[in-house]
């Protein structure tokens, strides 16, 4: 509400004469000042609330120096990771008093990139958070000049820039110890695209696993994160065995591809776990659904988020900061099993 009925915008010094403080308590309570008594700040915070008070973000960023905003640029978000990582960024943005501002690249050019930025630079963004994932976005991003403290956020290892992200090795050696503990004698794998940092080192993660273990390193199947790439893998897989070979286990880059090898094994007469045991990645909403409920590598983008905006406030306090990747889990359910006796499928 107004103070004493007026219609004028609220001011700071209206929360302080409610709060019963100075116009510069006000400030550094608004600001997010720390050297505030948590008494002092409950009572400012209590009168912005009674009264209605919103700061005026374009005086406040004269004053400060600062929008309170960041730049997040990618690529693409229609796969579920990139579009979780944009998630947990807001979250974590926002509990930080951040907002966020995005742009959607139709294409990972040093030209769309530096375009991003401008613009970003254009609405005073405090800094650039970009996830970089694929090859042709992360060497954009090495031939981009960015005038703000850049953040790149990836779920594969670091490029020069500060960065954050998954330990997506640790995933793919995750999912292969399930399943040779699981006694089988090796483990399959199908891929995402080649030029997916993240694919790559889930791949990397799979073989030094097998290697490590003295087991055999098949041939890997490449995909390309979707249902349709993993329903031909399984195709492909099931003609395998039904010619005699002996496949027992499957380890997919992501869950997409996992659903549709699942439904290309039950077409194919193969059940998962009793004939060829599988296991997903990124612990998509649907997998403890799925017949039979996926076994996965979950990644914590809530976490991956997190720790991008605790870098982007320490890159912007001018300090210097190196944070672990993130550790993916293994969630174990109804698609692996012990390794049993082969059933060949029946011819269909």
């Amino acid at each position: 509400m107004q103070p004493d009925g007026a219609t004028r915008a609220l001011v700071m010094s209206d929360v302080a004469a409610r709060a019963g403080v100075s116009h510069q308590t006000v400030s550094r309570v608004v600001n997010g000042h720390p050297n505030v008594a948590a008494a002092t700040r409950e009572r400012v915070e209590r009168a912005i609330r009674e009264l209605g008070y919103r700061p005026n973000t374009a005086a406040r960023a004269l004053v400060t120096g600062s929008t309170r905003t960041l730049g997040f640029v990618t690529v693409t978000m229609d796969q579920y990771g990139p579009a979780q990582t944009f998630v947990g960024l807001e979250q974590a943005g926002r509990a930080a008093g951040y907002s966020l501002l995005v742009t959607v690249l139709e294409e990972a050019t040093a030209e769309a990139m530096g375009a991003a930025v401008d613009r970003f630079v254009g609405q005073s963004v405090d800094a650039v958070l970009a996830l970089a994932t694929y090859d042709a976005a992360a060497d954009a991003l090495h031939r981009v000049h960015i005038p703000l403290p850049l953040v790149t956020v990836q779920s594969g290892g670091a490029v020069e820039e500060p960065a954050v992200g998954v330990d997506q090795v640790a995933g793919g050696r995750l999912a292969t110890r399930h399943l040779l503990d699981l006694g089988h004698r090796t483990v399959h794998h199908v891929t995402g695209p080649a030029d997916s940092k993240e694919a790559r080192d889930r791949i990397a993660g799979w073989e030094a696993e097998l290697r490590a273990s003295g087991a055999p390193v098949p041939c890997y199947v490449r995909g390309d994160w979707t249902p349709s790439s993993g329903h031909a893998a399984g195709r492909a897989l099931a003609a395998r065995v039904r010619d005699g070979e002996e496949i027992t286990a499957v380890f997919l880059a992501n869950d997409q591809m996992a659903f549709g090898l699942l439904a290309a094994f039950h077409e194919e007469g193969l059940d998962a776990p009793r004939d060829v045991s599988v296991v997903g990645y990124d612990d998509l909403p649907e997998a403890p659904y799925f017949t039979p409920p996926l076994t996965t590598v979950r990644q914590d983008f809530a976490e991956l988020g997190r720790r991008a905006v605790q870098l982007v406030l320490a890159r912007l306090a001018g300090r210097e900061l190196r944070l672990d990747p993130v550790p993916p889990t293994l969630l174990v359910r109804s698609s692996t099993g012990p390794l049993a006796v082969r059933r060949t499928p029946a011819a269909v």
